[in-house]
């Protein structure tokens, strides 16, 4: 396992992030308590100290499991853990991004995890209510406080997020390190600006459903009674499927590993986060640090399903447009890439 700077920190994190939705049986398909602690053992035996949960994971089950394996070793570790959904369904501040969720979410977090502070705590999902003004005062108030070291967002448009953070730059409060998106070869709707931002603003991106939900083993491809997160999946997903399951076929290799593979490959900022509910599937999703894909794969993978930027990105991109902004001299500039510009 090789380790990472988080953003524009100098925290180191592990390459890969053990994610902990499947810590626990509440939802009917998660992993018991022993098997959580297999799961997690063998994390860290690669090397692993990324740990991401949240306070709805697993009805709260899963931040107990976590908070009784870290205890030990409780520096050692990076906890990553979120806020926003509701607990309280009835309750209208049950939920949400504002300050007053925040904290006491917070707080039950920190009761569960059986810890004083977090490593790095997320807002989960945005609420479109809340002012942006409010969320980050309220994080950085968390971090003087000494209950939180960093801050994070998941789920989130582009435009709020650089909002958020360019605010929190200007006013000197602590800025976001980390960006949670969902990012696998069947879905890549981040290309068009979340990851641009994230690379512009020198943000982490912790990937989460690299394996798109489990489509891109196959298995809904083969028409198995394997357990399924989905009823179906689209026909594109089958089609990179088939993709990412031929190019496993060539390499000798599980397809789960190649579609890790191929997210740890698009970005030197990327940290895919790999779930897993037995220790036999952790060690495969770990077995995914033991190789690269080539140019070949990754072109083949690529060209699978290509995502299509839109407007404004791909009008942008156009040769004519291009000339009309830089005649014909933009060959010859070496350009910074962190905006997307190719």
């Amino acid at each position: 396992m090789q380790y990472k700077l988080l953003g524009n920190s100098g925290l180191r994190v592990s390459e890969l992030c053990l994610g902990t939705m499947t810590f626990g049986e509440d939802w009917g398909w998660g992993a018991s308590k022993d098997e959580s602690r297999n799961i997690f053992e063998r994390f860290v035996e690669a090397g692993g100290n990324f740990i991401d949960t949240s306070n709805n994971y697993t009805n709260g089950t899963s931040e107990r499991f976590v908070g009784e394996f870290i205890r030990a070793e409780r520096e050692r570790f990076v906890v990553a853990s979120k806020y926003s959904l509701s607990t309280r369904p009835d309750d209208p501040n049950g939920g949400g991004n504002h300050r007053k969720n925040m904290v006491q979410a917070l707080e039950a977090s920190l009761r569960r995890l059986g810890t004083d502070y977090l490593d790095l705590y997320y807002l989960h999902m945005w609420d479109a209510m809340t002012p942006v003004e409010e969320v980050m005062r309220a994080f950085d108030d968390l971090v003087r406080a000494g209950k939180v070291l960093y801050v994070g967002i998941s789920d989130t448009p582009a435009w709020v997020v650089a909002q958020a953070d360019m605010l929190a730059e200007l006013r000197g409060w602590s800025r976001i390190v980390a960006l949670q998106l969902p990012y696998s070869a069947a879905g890549r709707d981040p290309e068009r600006d979340l990851l641009p931002m994230a690379r512009a603003r020198g943000m982490t991106v912790t990937a989460w459903g690299v394996i798109g939900g489990g489509v891109l083993t196959g298995k809904y491809n083969r028409g198995t009674n394997e357990p399924r997160r989905y009823e179906d999946a689209s026909e594109r997903s089958r089609r990179v499927a088939e993709t990412v399951g031929a190019v496993a076929a060539d390499i000798a290799r599980p397809p789960s590993q190649v579609a890790i593979n191929w997210v740890r490959r698009q970005s030197s900022n990327m940290i895919p986060i790999v779930g897993a509910r037995t220790e036999a599937q952790m060690d495969e999703n770990l077995m995914a640090l033991e190789f690269e894909l080539g140019p070949e794969e990754l072109q083949r993978l690529d060209q699978a399903a290509p995502i299509e930027l839109g407007f404004p990105h791909s009008f942008l991109a156009d040769p004519e447009v291009r000339e009309l902004i830089f005649g014909r001299t933009f060959t010859s500039i070496d350009h910074p890439s962190r905006y997307g510009v190719k």
